[in-house]
């Protein structure tokens, strides 16, 4: 038997395709520096209109003037509405396919995601959407965890603690019981520390690989 009772899911990079790959698509596009928008978004990251976005503090149309200046200040132009457009990635079916897998031998399953407001049809985690398609697909594969924990709903993202802690609360267990799988480094280590078993994503292959050892079960 795991000593893991509880897993938590990042959503974008681990359940559906990295972002990141969605913006180098764009800045190759845009004739921009490869990263250009992780370098936008690492300038100030805990103020810059990303992370305003994200705990809901601006609107989209806030975002897109407030995205555009920073990009400036850089040396570049891109509109914050621009990043918006492209960043839903597409779903990984062996993710989805372990959560049902998980929840079939017992584990719960739960979901923090850095999301932004303004998602189609006020569909819960439906935030990073721009289709009705897709805001549908992102519902079904939610609805599946126990308790979702959306950044632009309670005022606070990762790598805050206070979201993994507001999240053991909900669930009501420990940080030791649980395992938490995100695709940035950053949002990984307040997890560690608080006692979680955490999981950088690099792949969908390799994360389904490590749960799969530190569960010690099979997983798709």
């Amino acid at each position: 038997m795991s000593r893991y009772t509880h897993v938590i899911f990042d959503f974008g990079g681990v359940i559906t395709a990295s972002p990141f790959e969605a913006f180098n698509r764009l800045e190759e596009e845009r004739g921009l520096p490869r990263d250009f928008v992780r370098r936008v978004n690492a300038t100030n990251p805990d103020n810059n209109a990303w992370a305003k976005f994200e705990r809901a503090d601006i609107d989209a149309a806030t975002f897109d003037t407030f995205f555009a200046e920073e990009a400036r200040a850089l040396g570049h132009e891109l509109q914050g509405e621009a990043v918006l457009a492209v960043i839903a990635g597409a779903v990984r079916p062996a993710m989805v396919a372990a959560l049902d897998t998980l929840k079939a031998q017992g584990f719960t399953i739960a979901c923090i995601t850095n999301n932004v407001p303004g998602g189609k049809m006020g569909i819960k985690g439906a935030g990073m959407t721009r289709s009705e398609e897709a805001a549908v697909e992102v519902a079904d594969i939610m609805a599946r965890f126990t308790h979702v924990i959306e950044s632009s709903k309670a005022g606070v993202r990762k790598p805050d603690p206070a979201i993994y802690l507001m999240m053991c609360e909900k669930l009501g267990v420990e940080p030791a019981s649980c395992i938490y799988l995100d695709d940035l480094g950053i949002n990984c280590k307040p997890a560690s520390q608080l006692g979680m078993h955490a999981i950088k994503v690099t792949s969908g292959e390799q994360a389904l690989a490590d749960l799969s050892a530190a569960l010690g079960i099979a997983l798709p």
